[in-house]
């Protein structure tokens, strides 16, 4: 993939455009150069969390991920770049708006040191809804990573927007990220959409750690005998097709959701994202 990419198709692009600028003799006017971040900004490794679809996880994973390597002594920060369906802020019961210096946005931090920024951190009320366009979705996408300081940083994850639109096309070609965790869940329509996501991050480039399997199974209550909601379990036949390691599989878990839900997911200790901690390493 080339410096200098389209942020987003235009009526004058061909029809077979591939968003690489650098074999394209087009005169686009949504040509983009690479974000770069504050003078005070050092990340070590970007980390982008992606699904096919909505409502897979994908916030969900990107938390856990994030207070496991917070736990484990690392300097973590989570952009969240699904601007109109914003979730982090809940899931860390973060209120604070955000607010910036003459230098930059200031970035809110959870209990244990996360640092974080969201469109809804921008908002009066949580549930104002964002009515924008997609320029201007991955005008702010941009902001948060190249207005923010986000100081010395081993990771920074990246809770991308559901699907292959423009915004998360745009995260790819402004912003360099060093790997994809994918989210998928059981289910056949699920992985179908979920290779489409995969299918563009290869097209990008953007190297694939591994698959994440949520709401694999839940856990009897008595026995603690795992027990499959679905008839079949299609992540392990989508990891073939595509070479790729199933690398966590993560139940339904009740305590999990609570937690999530009053905005204390540092508290929840029975996680299962050992094997994707040491690829993300």
């Amino acid at each position: 993939m080339s410096d200098k990419n389209c942020e987003y198709c235009d009526d004058n692009c061909n029809e077979g455009c591939t968003h690489d600028c650098s074999s394209c003799g087009q005169d686009c006017a949504s040509r983009v150069e690479k974000a770069e971040p504050t003078n005070d900004t050092k990340i070590k490794k970007i980390i982008a969390i992606l699904s096919g679809k909505g409502g897979v996880g994908k916030s969900m994973v990107t938390s856990l991920l994030a207070v496991e390597l917070a736990r484990a002594g690392y300097k973590v920060g989570i952009l969240d770049s699904d601007i109109t369906g914003p979730s982090i802020p809940k899931i860390f019961g973060i209120n604070n708006p955000l607010y910036g210096d003459e230098g930059g946005i200031v970035p809110n931090q959870t209990k244990l040191g996360i640092k974080a920024v969201s469109v809804n951190m921008m908002l009066g009320e949580e549930e104002t809804p964002v009515l924008w366009r997609g320029p201007i979705l991955g005008g702010i996408v941009k902001q948060f990573y190249s207005e923010v300081h986000w100081g010395e940083l081993d990771y920074l994850l990246i809770d991308m927007p559901p699907g292959t639109s423009d915004v998360a096309i745009s995260i790819f070609q402004l912003i360099p990220v060093d790997g994809v965790v994918m989210v998928t869940t059981p289910s056949k329509l699920v992985s179908m959409v979920v290779a489409k996501a995969i299918n563009m991050a290869m097209e990008v480039d953007a190297p694939i750690i591994g698959l994440v399997e949520n709401m694999a199974y839940v856990k009897c209550d008595n026995c603690g005998n795992k027990i499959n909601i679905y008839n079949f379990d299609d992540t392990e036949n989508v990891a073939k097709k595509y070479d790729l390691d199933v690398v966590a599989k993560l139940p339904i878990d009740p305590v999990l959701a609570n937690l999530a839900d009053e905005g204390r997911i540092e508290e929840y200790n029975d996680n299962e994202l050992k094997d994707l901690i040491e690829k993300v390493k």
